[in-house]
């Protein structure tokens, strides 16, 4: 797991290119909580989600080792895949992106205005990072991994931001996509000595990482349908699962109306738009409200993307 100085070092790659990312106790949150609530808004970053960090950094890294790399390959559902191509296009690098059919139609035009090339196969992003790695081969690019320790690297900064920021939370809420963000969670609470309970989240239509970590050890699931896209994972990465059996105090499974009623939620007490995995720790939250009563808690607002009719149907919705 990162130190403290391998961290540190990943922020000052980053900051080159964004700085750091506001962390606000919100009145009406801690009202609907029923407890202090600190939201770390990496909606705010310049792709508006926190997969930038890791982006630029690996970025970074793969260039002092590979100078000559012609250009590099990802699947992706979209905010990973602006942050391959917003830091591909910072250095120059061809960036090739594979999206499953039917993904966000926002994210991809986001995806295009950065530079990528995009491919669209397969229904889900499993089966996208399948036909991404044949690619890889058949064009000679780099694999850009959606896990990878150089990831947790930089997604760490955004933990420690916070933690520093607000030493005494006793818990912090972090959605589980593949990985990196809560990994990095972990990784930021160790590098300060903090005791922090790290807590992840799931959207119960897509439960890998929950089963998983009641199971101990991968499960897989058969489909990953949910609003929640950041989260919509099908099967876990065995090393992050590692990571997260060893530091994690539990994951929490939340549905589809709860994601969208936390969707609403920060729009109304907020006016922040929060996309499904983004929403996802707030809804946590309120469905352990009496759990968490009286403790400070913190919430990782992972990303604000979110396709305008989709989100219309949400608020709409409530």
């Amino acid at each position: 797991m990162a130190g403290l100085d391998e961290i540190e070092a990943a922020g000052e790659v980053i900051y080159r290119r964004m700085g750091p990312t506001p962390e606000y106790c919100w009145p009406l949150i801690c009202e609907r909580a029923g407890t202090e609530v600190w939201v770390k808004h990496e909606n705010h970053t310049p792709i508006g989600a926190f997969k930038l960090r890791g982006g630029l950094v690996y970025v970074d890294e793969l260039l002092r080792r590979e100078p000559d790399t012609p250009g590099v390959i990802a699947a992706t559902r979209g905010n990973h895949g602006q942050s391959v191509a917003f830091a591909a296009r910072g250095a120059g690098l061809r960036a090739v992106l594979v999206v499953p059919h039917g993904n966000s139609v926002e994210k991809n035009r986001a995806m295009r205005a950065l530079g990528a090339e995009l491919v669209e196969h397969g229904q889900d992003f499993n089966a996208a990072y399948d036909t991404a790695k044949d690619l890889a081969a058949e064009r000679g690019l780099h694999l850009f991994p959606s896990y990878h320790p150089i990831l947790v690297r930089g997604v760490a900064t955004y933990s420690l931001e916070l933690l520093r920021a607000v030493p005494d939370l006793d818990t912090v809420y972090v959605p589980i996509g593949l990985g990196s963000g809560i990994n990095g969670a972990l990784a930021a609470r160790q590098a300060l000595g903090l005791k922090t309970r790290v807590v992840g989240v799931v959207a119960e239509q897509a439960p890998t990482y929950a089963r998983s970590f009641e199971a101990g050890r991968p499960v897989s699931t058969d489909s990953c349908d949910t609003v929640a896209d950041g989260v919509s994972v099908r099967v876990p990465d065995a090393d992050a699962l590692a990571i997260i059996l060893a530091g994690v105090e539990r994951v929490v499974a939340v549905s589809e109306a709860e994601i969208e009623a936390a969707m609403r939620a920060y729009f109304a007490d907020t006016h922040n738009l929060a996309e499904g995995a983004g929403a996802a720790p707030l809804a946590a939250l309120i469905k352990e409200k009496d759990k968490m009563a009286g403790k400070k808690v913190g919430l990782v607002l992972s990303g604000g993307n979110v396709d305008t009719e989709v989100y219309r149907d949400i608020l709409a919705g409530g």
